[in-house]
């Protein structure tokens, strides 16, 4: 009688360990460092958008990258969000320009991003994807910000739009590819060895 091995399923695969909590926590920690760091000096750029103000949003990504990146490394249901929300107490914590209203823009542009994931059932994390969680973040967080929390209500209807569309690219560029990678010259050191990313640096780019 022989006896045939199950595969592990999809739960195992998308359980959450101990290690990978603690590691998204401090993609998420250090996350929000930057973005108390990126508040006290993004300002210093709204000179190159004086002729367009609804373009700074193309600098916007900086906000938006822990959701991918969470996601990218972690692989696991709920690490763009948890990353992203995460990121966004800690920068509050640390004194944000913009209060409270960064929890529940950090909320938003985490779900952008873990909408795309969840589409691919969190089995693909190549270019493609990780582009189109960017451009996810992006766009829920600039329809958050132009339509929900309604900062720039001297905008005209299509600057409003100009601004959503300006933050999916930055999240595309930014938060998308620079994600993708970092998480590739991480795996290439050896430091996501305990993590489904591990192989990250080997991975088909477009497979």
């Amino acid at each position: 009688m022989s006896i045939t091995k199950q595969p592990l399923g999809h739960h195992a695969a998308t359980s959450w360990r101990v290690v990978d909590i603690v590691i998204a926590a401090v993609i998420a920690v250090c996350s929000g460092v930057v973005f108390w760091a990126w508040n006290s000096t993004h300002h210093i750029f709204d000179a190159l958008f004086l002729a367009f103000p609804p373009a700074t949003s193309l600098i916007a990504g900086m906000w938006l990258f822990p959701a991918v990146l969470g996601a990218l490394i972690i692989r696991k249901p709920g690490a763009a969000i948890f990353c992203e929300l995460v990121a966004a107490a800690v920068s509050m914590l640390m004194g944000s320009e913009f209060g409270w209203t960064v929890l529940a823009a950090g909320l938003v542009q985490g779900l952008g991003a873990e909408i795309v994931f969840a589409a691919f059932r969190y089995r693909k994390f190549n270019l493609p994807v990780a582009l189109l969680a960017g451009a996810g973040a992006g766009l829920f967080g600039g329809a958050n910000t132009a339509y929900v929390f309604r900062s720039f209500p001297e905008y005209t209807q299509g600057m409003l739009v100009v601004y959503v569309v300006c933050m999916g690219i930055s999240g595309i560029v930014i938060a998308g590819l620079l994600s993708f990678l970092a998480t590739r010259a991480l795996a290439k050191t050896g430091a996501l060895s305990a993590l489904g990313s591990r192989k990250a640096a080997s991975e088909p780019i477009f497979g």
